[in-house]
């Protein structure tokens, strides 16, 4: 096989106007936190699937049904958020000042997916399910509560990048890498939602 038959070297750059950009400090540190991210999810909603197949009856008696429907709606509010973080990104990389409202848009409706998550756990401790309740009480707080906090933290992120954008300094790269979490908490939602609710 000759030399020129190899195929190129993979690296972490992007041609941009005839230059290469390497991929930022922030972007590849959250893309890398975001890898372990995906493995802790996996194996908690792994773990409950197991528990749930192998239980007798499923859900246990005497414990309140999740919401599903209300969270359907929530979900829907959260899936729309990241598309307003995607306008908010494309429009940045053309006029900056432009982004400021989808980022808006994108924040707020992260908001009330965290606020909305907060109210349904108020509501299924008032009906009895508690994290000592049932197995299912504890996986549920476990798996939801723990992305809830990712989505808190994310969303921090997304304020952060919205003050910079205000104040004229945020960077390209601050505001791909708050994204990557915020996608991570927006993708990784779909999963819990089929796997935990339904």
């Amino acid at each position: 096989m000759s030399a020129g038959s190899y195929p190129p070297p993979v690296r972490l750059v992007r041609q941009e106007h005839g230059e290469p950009r390497v991929i930022s400090n922030g972007v590849l540190g959250m893309s890398l936190f975001v890898l372990t991210e995906i493995m802790l999810f996996a194996g908690m909603v792994s773990a409950f699937t197991i528990v749930r197949a192998s239980a007798a009856i499923w859900p246990p008696p005497d414990q309140p049904r999740l919401p599903f429907e209300e969270t359907a709606f929530n979900t829907a509010a959260l899936f729309l958020s990241g598309v307003f973080l995607f306008v908010a990104q494309r429009r940045f990389t053309v006029d900056r000042r432009s982004a400021r409202m989808p980022l808006l848009a994108a924040i707020g409706l992260g908001g009330f997916f965290v606020v909305f998550q907060g109210w349904e756990w108020v509501s299924m401790i008032a009906q009895g399910l508690t994290m000592t309740s049932s197995i299912l009480g504890s996986f549920f707080y476990l798996i939801v509560g723990t992305h809830a906090l990712h989505a808190i933290v994310a969303i921090g992120l997304l304020v952060q990048s919205l003050r910079r954008l205000q104040g004229g300094w945020l960077q390209p790269s601050q505001l791909a890498t708050a994204a990557v979490l915020w996608y991570f908490v927006v993708g990784a939602w779909p999963m819990i939602y089929w796997r935990v609710y339904l």
